[in-house]
Protein backbone atom coordinates (compact mmCIF):
# COMPACT_ATOMS: atom_id res chain seq x y z
CA UNK A 1 0.00 0.00 0.00
CA UNK A 2 1.32 3.49 -0.69
CA UNK A 3 2.26 5.75 2.05
CA UNK A 4 1.07 8.72 -0.10
CA UNK A 5 -1.27 10.09 2.46
CA UNK A 6 1.18 10.69 5.03
CA UNK A 7 3.58 12.74 2.42
CA UNK A 8 3.47 16.31 1.44
CA UNK A 9 5.49 16.80 -1.43
CA UNK A 10 7.02 19.79 -2.29
CA UNK A 11 7.98 20.84 -5.92
CA UNK A 12 9.71 24.38 -6.86
CA UNK A 13 8.76 25.71 -9.43
CA UNK A 14 10.77 29.31 -9.75
CA UNK A 15 8.93 31.86 -11.66
CA UNK A 16 5.98 31.15 -13.67
CA UNK A 17 2.71 32.65 -14.90
CA UNK A 18 0.15 32.38 -13.15
CA UNK A 19 -2.46 31.34 -15.83
CA UNK A 20 -0.62 28.24 -16.29
CA UNK A 21 0.01 27.54 -12.79
CA UNK A 22 -3.68 27.76 -11.88
CA UNK A 23 -4.68 25.03 -15.00
CA UNK A 24 -1.95 22.96 -13.17
CA UNK A 25 -3.37 22.82 -10.10
CA UNK A 26 -6.89 21.81 -11.56
CA UNK A 27 -5.27 19.53 -13.95
CA UNK A 28 -3.96 18.00 -10.48
CA UNK A 29 -7.02 18.08 -8.57
CA UNK A 30 -8.91 16.58 -10.87
CA UNK A 31 -6.48 13.44 -11.58
CA UNK A 32 -5.64 13.01 -8.28
CA UNK A 33 -6.70 9.60 -6.62
CA UNK A 34 -7.06 8.48 -3.01
CA UNK A 35 -3.10 7.24 -2.93
CA UNK A 36 -1.24 10.81 -4.16
CA UNK A 37 0.45 12.44 -1.69
CA UNK A 38 -0.43 15.66 -1.90
CA UNK A 39 1.73 18.80 -2.80
CA UNK A 40 3.37 22.16 -1.87
CA UNK A 41 3.99 24.61 -4.64
CA UNK A 42 6.56 27.18 -3.88
CA UNK A 43 6.63 29.79 -6.61
CA UNK A 44 6.66 33.44 -7.62
CA UNK A 45 4.62 35.02 -9.84
CA UNK A 46 5.26 38.07 -12.78
CA UNK A 47 3.09 40.64 -11.43
CA UNK A 48 -0.63 40.35 -11.62
CA UNK A 49 -3.71 40.75 -9.83
CA UNK A 50 -6.08 38.22 -9.26
CA UNK A 51 -9.68 38.56 -8.37
CA UNK A 52 -11.41 35.79 -6.33
CA UNK A 53 -15.03 33.93 -7.42
CA UNK A 54 -16.79 36.79 -6.10
CA UNK A 55 -14.65 39.83 -5.87
CA UNK A 56 -15.69 42.57 -6.61
CA UNK A 57 -14.32 44.95 -9.56
CA UNK A 58 -15.13 47.98 -7.79
CA UNK A 59 -11.76 47.01 -5.65
CA UNK A 60 -9.65 47.49 -8.67
CA UNK A 61 -9.17 51.03 -8.68
CA UNK A 62 -6.20 51.17 -11.30
CA UNK A 63 -4.89 48.36 -13.21
CA UNK A 64 -2.12 49.88 -15.50
CA UNK A 65 -0.38 47.63 -17.46
CA UNK A 66 -0.74 44.98 -14.86
CA UNK A 67 -3.05 42.25 -16.07
CA UNK A 68 -5.81 41.18 -14.12
CA UNK A 69 -7.50 37.31 -13.96
CA UNK A 70 -10.11 36.18 -12.56
CA UNK A 71 -9.86 32.92 -10.60
CA UNK A 72 -11.51 30.70 -8.95
CA UNK A 73 -10.48 31.06 -5.24
CA UNK A 74 -11.81 32.65 -2.64
CA UNK A 75 -11.50 36.19 -1.74
CA UNK A 76 -11.36 39.74 -3.34
CA UNK A 77 -8.60 41.22 -5.00
CA UNK A 78 -4.90 40.78 -4.32
CA UNK A 79 -1.32 41.32 -6.27
CA UNK A 80 1.42 39.17 -7.03
CA UNK A 81 4.80 40.03 -7.61
CA UNK A 82 8.38 38.84 -7.96
CA UNK A 83 9.90 38.97 -4.12
CA UNK A 84 6.45 37.47 -2.75
CA UNK A 85 6.72 33.45 -1.29
CA UNK A 86 3.86 32.41 -3.25
CA UNK A 87 2.63 28.45 -1.71
CA UNK A 88 0.19 26.48 -3.32
CA UNK A 89 -1.02 23.44 -0.77
CA UNK A 90 -2.61 20.58 -2.85
CA UNK A 91 -4.23 18.84 0.10
CA UNK A 92 -6.76 15.98 0.51
CA UNK A 93 -8.82 16.99 2.80
CA UNK A 94 -10.38 14.36 4.19
CA UNK A 95 -6.94 12.30 4.93
CA UNK A 96 -5.73 15.15 6.78
CA UNK A 97 -9.29 14.82 8.56
CA UNK A 98 -9.79 18.76 8.05
CA UNK A 99 -12.26 21.15 7.19
CA UNK A 100 -11.94 24.19 5.05
CA UNK A 101 -12.30 27.06 8.21
CA UNK A 102 -9.54 24.28 10.38
CA UNK A 103 -7.38 24.29 7.11
CA UNK A 104 -7.52 28.08 7.10
CA UNK A 105 -6.76 28.70 10.39
CA UNK A 106 -4.03 26.20 10.54
CA UNK A 107 -2.52 28.23 7.22
CA UNK A 108 -2.41 31.50 9.25
CA UNK A 109 -1.31 30.12 12.47
CA UNK A 110 1.99 28.15 10.59
CA UNK A 111 2.06 31.88 8.96
CA UNK A 112 2.09 33.49 12.54
CA UNK A 113 4.51 30.98 14.12
CA UNK A 114 7.05 31.03 11.03
CA UNK A 115 7.31 35.28 11.42
CA UNK A 116 7.62 34.54 15.30
CA UNK A 117 10.64 32.30 14.31
CA UNK A 118 12.11 35.89 12.61
CA UNK A 119 11.17 38.01 15.50
CA UNK A 120 8.50 39.53 14.02
CA UNK A 121 4.96 39.57 16.35
CA UNK A 122 2.04 38.69 13.94
CA UNK A 123 -1.74 37.96 14.15
CA UNK A 124 -4.53 36.76 12.26
CA UNK A 125 -7.52 38.07 11.87
CA UNK A 126 -11.54 36.93 12.25
CA UNK A 127 -12.72 39.17 10.01
CA UNK A 128 -10.28 39.23 6.89
CA UNK A 129 -8.27 35.67 6.48
CA UNK A 130 -4.77 36.53 6.23
CA UNK A 131 -1.70 37.92 8.13
CA UNK A 132 -1.24 40.97 10.19
CA UNK A 133 1.77 43.04 10.97
CA UNK A 134 0.45 45.78 13.67
CA UNK A 135 -2.03 46.26 11.38
CA UNK A 136 -0.83 45.77 8.11
CA UNK A 137 -1.33 43.03 6.04
CA UNK A 138 1.78 40.85 5.38
CA UNK A 139 0.34 37.40 4.01
CA UNK A 140 -2.87 36.91 2.13
CA UNK A 141 -5.04 33.54 1.81
CA UNK A 142 -7.43 32.13 -0.40
CA UNK A 143 -8.52 28.53 -1.16
CA UNK A 144 -10.53 26.35 -3.41
CA UNK A 145 -11.52 22.95 -2.72
CA UNK A 146 -12.71 20.58 -5.50
CA UNK A 147 -13.40 16.64 -4.88
CA UNK A 148 -12.04 17.09 -1.06
CA UNK A 149 -9.01 18.64 -2.33
CA UNK A 150 -7.62 22.12 -2.09
CA UNK A 151 -5.62 24.43 -4.35
CA UNK A 152 -4.12 27.82 -4.30
CA UNK A 153 -2.78 29.04 -1.05
CA UNK A 154 -1.04 32.07 0.69
CA UNK A 155 1.22 34.71 -0.44
CA UNK A 156 3.64 36.08 2.32
CA UNK A 157 5.67 39.39 1.31
CA UNK A 158 9.45 39.04 1.58
CA UNK A 159 11.08 41.55 -0.80
CA UNK A 160 8.41 42.30 -3.66
CA UNK A 161 7.21 46.05 -4.91
CA UNK A 162 4.60 47.04 -2.51
CA UNK A 163 2.77 50.14 -4.96
CA UNK A 164 0.51 47.99 -6.77
CA UNK A 165 -1.24 47.63 -3.41
CA UNK A 166 -1.97 51.00 -3.45
CA UNK A 167 -4.09 50.86 -6.71
CA UNK A 168 -6.52 47.95 -4.97
CA UNK A 169 -8.35 47.69 -1.87
CA UNK A 170 -6.35 44.50 -0.56
CA UNK A 171 -8.63 41.85 -0.42
CA UNK A 172 -11.74 43.73 -0.60
CA UNK A 173 -10.64 46.42 2.17
CA UNK A 174 -10.31 49.68 1.23
CA UNK A 175 -7.24 51.69 2.68
CA UNK A 176 -5.43 48.32 4.00
CA UNK A 177 -1.69 49.12 4.56
CA UNK A 178 0.37 45.96 3.87
CA UNK A 179 4.02 45.07 4.76
CA UNK A 180 6.70 43.11 3.75
CA UNK A 181 9.58 41.09 5.55
CA UNK A 182 12.47 43.45 4.36
CA UNK A 183 10.83 46.43 5.73
CA UNK A 184 10.45 44.54 9.45
CA UNK A 185 14.22 43.88 9.48
CA UNK A 186 13.94 40.21 7.92
CA UNK A 187 16.88 39.92 5.09
CA UNK A 188 16.16 36.49 3.06
CA UNK A 189 15.12 35.37 -0.20
CA UNK A 190 11.99 33.97 -1.22
CA UNK A 191 13.88 30.33 -1.79
CA UNK A 192 14.72 30.33 1.78
CA UNK A 193 11.47 31.41 3.16
CA UNK A 194 9.36 28.60 1.32
CA UNK A 195 11.67 26.17 2.24
CA UNK A 196 11.03 27.22 6.32
CA UNK A 197 7.02 27.29 5.33
CA UNK A 198 7.32 24.15 4.23
CA UNK A 199 8.85 22.53 7.38
CA UNK A 200 6.91 24.55 9.54
CA UNK A 201 3.53 23.66 7.53
CA UNK A 202 4.33 19.69 7.44
CA UNK A 203 4.85 19.82 10.83
CA UNK A 204 1.29 21.22 11.67
CA UNK A 205 -0.11 18.88 9.06
CA UNK A 206 1.49 15.68 10.81
CA UNK A 207 2.88 14.91 7.13
CA UNK A 208 6.76 14.18 6.24
CA UNK A 209 8.11 16.01 3.63
CA UNK A 210 9.47 14.47 0.11
CA UNK A 211 10.47 16.00 -2.87
CA UNK A 212 8.18 15.61 -5.82
CA UNK A 213 9.74 13.32 -8.50
CA UNK A 214 9.94 14.25 -12.23
CA UNK A 215 9.08 17.20 -14.26
CA UNK A 216 6.43 19.92 -13.89
CA UNK A 217 5.24 21.44 -17.04
CA UNK A 218 3.37 23.86 -18.42
CA UNK A 219 -0.19 23.69 -19.15
CA UNK A 220 -0.76 20.84 -16.39
CA UNK A 221 1.13 18.66 -14.56
CA UNK A 222 -0.73 14.67 -13.71
CA UNK A 223 0.35 12.97 -10.53
CA UNK A 224 1.42 9.67 -10.56
CA UNK A 225 -0.57 7.63 -7.56
CA UNK A 226 2.04 5.79 -5.77
CA UNK A 227 4.87 8.60 -6.60
CA UNK A 228 6.56 9.00 -2.67
CA UNK A 229 9.45 11.07 -4.21
CA UNK A 230 12.82 11.61 -2.03
CA UNK A 231 12.70 12.48 1.50
CA UNK A 232 14.16 16.16 2.01
CA UNK A 233 15.55 17.65 5.02
CA UNK A 234 12.76 19.43 7.73
CA UNK A 235 13.99 22.96 7.44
Amino acid sequence: MSDGPSLLLVRRLGLQPYPAVWEAMRAFTDARVAATPSELWLLEHPPVFTLGQAGRAEHLRDAGGIPVIRTDRGGQVTYHGPGQLVAYLLLDLRAAGLGVRPLVTLLEQTLVGLLADWGVAAESRSDAPGVYVKGRKIASLGLRVRRGCSYHGIALNVDLDLEPFSRIDPCGYPGLAVTRLRDLGVTLDVGAAGERFAGRLARALGLRLGEAAGAWRRGGYTPVAGDTGAPVSDP
